[in-house]
């Protein structure tokens, strides 16, 4: 499956799989540990992410797993125009009205199966435990990449057992991080 670049080198194709309301929250929300501030949110430059998808795994597809919202049409607009493919999820709201759309299914089932036969390694971007069973499918297939995590404050403790794939997306900050017209952080 290995493509050839232009030198005639054989190139492994790596896709991407992205939680987004992972990868949202775990790089923007405060993280507070017995009242003390351990993690402070930044905002995070999608545009800037999928290029550096690109630039340092060499991610041909990065496919961003998001649920549906009407209203956000301008954002999934934005969001295809960087190189994501969007996967939706329907939303329904929670108890407190607010929209939520888990995608570990959608995510699970595109990089186990509907895209598994087209890639040779997978980048999986969430601290998230319920992706256990992925990852270790992946490695056993040796398929699995990285695991791009948002935080280390973040990350499940079921992922002690994949040390080697892990990459922790806050050491990035400085890069990907938005800024405004003068360079500084938002």
């Amino acid at each position: 499956m290995k493509k050839s670049d232009k030198k005639g080198t054989k190139r492994e194709i790596i896709y991407a799989f992205i939680d987004s309301q992972n990868l949202n929250l775990g790089t923007s929300k405060d993280i507070y540990r017995n009242r003390k501030l351990v993690y402070r949110g930044w905002k995070l430059d999608y545009k800037k992410f999928r290029k550096y998808l690109s630039n340092k795994f060499r991610v041909k597809k990065a496919f961003l797993f998001i649920g549906y919202i009407k209203q956000n049409e301008k954002l999934y607009k934005s969001l295809k125009s960087y190189g994501y493919e969007l996967v939706f999820k329907p939303t329904v709201k929670d108890n407190q009205g607010k929209p939520k759309g888990n995608i570990d299914a959608e995510l699970v089932l595109y990089s186990s199966a509907i895209e598994y036969p087209k890639y040779d390694k997978a980048v999986i971007v969430s601290g998230d435990g319920d992706f256990y069973c992925l990852h270790a499918f992946l490695d056993k297939n040796k398929k699995l990449f990285k695991i791009i995590i948002p935080n280390k404050y973040s990350e499940s403790s079921l992922l002690k057992r994949f040390q080697n794939y892990k990459i922790f997306l806050y050491r990035e900050k400085d890069n990907l991080e938005v800024k405004n017209k003068n360079g500084r952080r938002r």
